[in-house]
C-alpha cells in the first residue's frame, strides 16, 4: 500500500470533553481530565470510574422520528459527522454523491438498544421492531449517508480497539484508487450501559481510580465513550470550493500479531509504525510527535514503549510521547478517530498534548511521554497508534498541511 498524501479537511467530535472540535481541543491541551466517578451506573464492580459523554443530549440533534431510529452510537456518529462535513463545507455540491463514501468503525454496536431489548423480554415484553436494523455495526455509516446524500461505499469495520483507524486507512485506501473523491471515516462507541461495564469488571483490566498511561503504579485503563469523524479527500480538491486542508494523512500501517488473545506483542506494534512511516515516504528521524494508543495497562504500555525505543533507538528521548486516553479514557471503537484527531491538533497548534495522572517513570517505559502538562512543539509528521485484542495493530501517519 502506498501512494500520494490525501488531505483532511474536515473534524468532528463528540467525546466525555466536549460535543466540538473546538472544546475538545480546549480540553486536551489544557491537560484537562474528564474522567470521573460512575457510581451511578457501576455500582457493586471493582471500579467506579470512566469518561461518559454526560452533556450530550440527543434531543437537542433530533426529531421524534429520528431518536426512534437510532442506537446512542449511532446518534453520536452522526452529530460529529455534521461538524466535520460543514468544516470540510461538503454541501456545497461540487462532489458527485456516488463519489462519496462513508466507513465507520464501532467495536460494540448498538449495546445500548440491544440491553433495553434484553430487558424488555426479561419483563415479558418484546424488544423494540427496529432492534436488528438499529444495533447493526453498519447503522452509523447508514445514517451518516442518510444525512449527506453519500451514494459511494457505506459500510461498517469492528475491530475491536483499532476500528476507527481502520476505517482511517480503508477511506485512504479507497481514494488513492481511485474509487473514490471523498471518504468520511472515524469511529464510535457507546459504552456505558450496566452490562458492558459488569463484562469489563470480569476482565480485571479496568482500573479502580483513573488513568496513568507509562506511569509507575498505574492501574489499567478506563472506560470513555464518543465518536469522532474525519474528511478525507483526493490532495487539492478543498481549495475550490473554499475549504482548506488541516492536514495531510500521509501514510498507513496495519498488522496482526497472529497470536494471544489478549497480550500485545511489541513487534507487531513495530511493524504497523514501520509500515505507515514507509507508506508515508518519512524515517523515524522525521517523527515528532506520536499519540501513543497508551492504555494504562501494565502490558500494553511496556509492549508499546519498547516499541518506540526500539524504532527510534537514540531519537526515542527527542520524539514526544502522549497518551490521550489519559484525559477521556478508552473509548473503545472510537479510539483511533478520537486520537487521530489529538494528533491533527498537535500538528495545527504546535503544542503536545499531556498524559496527565502521571506519578513517574516506570523503567520499563523509558520515553518522553509528555507527563502532566502540555508542550509547545513545532510538529511537522506525527503518528498515531491503534492497537486492539486480538493483536490487531494499526498505526496512521500525518503530515502538517504546510509540510511538503
Amino acid at each position: 500500500m502506498s501512494g500520494p498524501a490525501v488531505e483532511v479537511t474536515g473534524l468532528g467530535v463528540v467525546s466525555s470533553a466536549g460535543l466540538s472540535v473546538a472544546e475538545f481541543e480546549r480540553a486536551i491541551l489544557s491537560g484537562k481530565c474528564t474522567i470521573g466517578d460512575i457510581s451511578d451506573r457501576a455500582d457493586g464492580l471493582r471500579y467506579t470510574v470512566g469518561a461518559p459523554v454526560r452533556a450530550f443530549e440527543p434531543e437537542k440533534y433530533f426529531d421524534e422520528k429520528s431518536l426512534g431510529l437510532l442506537d446512542r452510537f449511532s446518534q453520536f456518529a452522526a452529530v460529529a459527522a455534521r461538524e466535520a462535513v460543514t468544516e470540510a463545507r461538503l454541501s456545497e455540491g461540487s462532489t458527485k454523491a456516488e463519489r462519496i463514501g462513508v466507513i465507520i468503525g464501532t467495536a460494540n454496536g448498538g449495546i445500548d438498544i440491544l440491553t433495553e431489548g434484553y430487558l424488555r423480554i426479561t419483563q415479558g415484553k418484546k424488544p423494540r421492531p427496529l432492534t436488528v436494523p438499529m444495533t447493526m455495526a453498519s447503522a452509523p455509516a447508514s445514517r451518516i449517508a442518510h444525512e449527506t446524500g453519500a451514494r459511494g461505499p457505506v459500510f461498517g469495520i469492528s475491530s475491536a480497539c483499532a476500528s476507527a483507524a481502520h476505517a482511517v486507512v480503508v477511506g485512504l485506501t479507497l481514494i488513492r484508487a481511485g474509487l473514490i473523491d471523498v471518504a468520511i471515516v472515524g469511529g464510535t462507541d457507546s459504552c456505558f450501559c450496566r452490562g458492558y461495564l459488569t463484562a469489563w469488571d470480569g476482565l480485571r483490566t479496568v482500573s479502580p481510580d483513573t488513568c496513568r498511561p507509562f506511569s509507575i503504579n498505574r492501574r489499567g485503563l478506563v472506560i470513555g465513550e464518543g465518536a469522532a469523524i474525519l474528511i478525507l479527500e483526493r490532495a487539492g480538491r478543498a481549495t475550490t470550493r473554499g475549504a482548506r486542508p488541516i492536514a495531510k494523512l500521509i501514510g498507513a500501517g496495519m498488522t496482526s500479531d497472529a497470536g494471544d488473545l489478549m497480550a500485545p506483542d511489541y513487534r507487531g506494534m513495530m511493524q504497523a509504525m514501520r509500515q505507515a512511516m514507509a507508506d508515508g515516504g518519512i524515517d523515524p528521524a522525521a517523527v515528532d510527535y506520536i499519540n501513543a494508543h497508551g492504555t494504562g495497562t501494565v502490558a500494553n504500555d511496556r509492549a508499546e514503549a519498547r516499541a518506540i525505543r526500539e524504532i527510534f533507538d537514540s531519537q526515542s528521548d527527542v520524539v514526544s510521547v502522549s497518551s490521550t486516553k489519559s484525559m477521556i479514557g478508552h473509548a473503545m471503537g472510537a479510539s483511533g478517530a478520537l486520537e487521530a484527531v489529538a494528533t491533527i491538533v498537535a500538528l495545527t497548534k504546535g503544542i503536545i498534548p499531556p498524559t496527565v495522572n502521571y506519578l513517574g517513570v516506570d523503567p520499563e517505559c523509558d520515553i518522553d511521554v509528555t507527563p502532566n502538562v502540555a508542550r509547545a512543539k513545532d510538529v511537522h509528521a506525527a503518528l498515531s497508534n491503534s492497537f486492539a485484542f486480538g493483536g490487531l495493530n494499526v498505526s496512521l501517519a500525518f503530515l502538517s498541511a504546510a509540510a511538503h
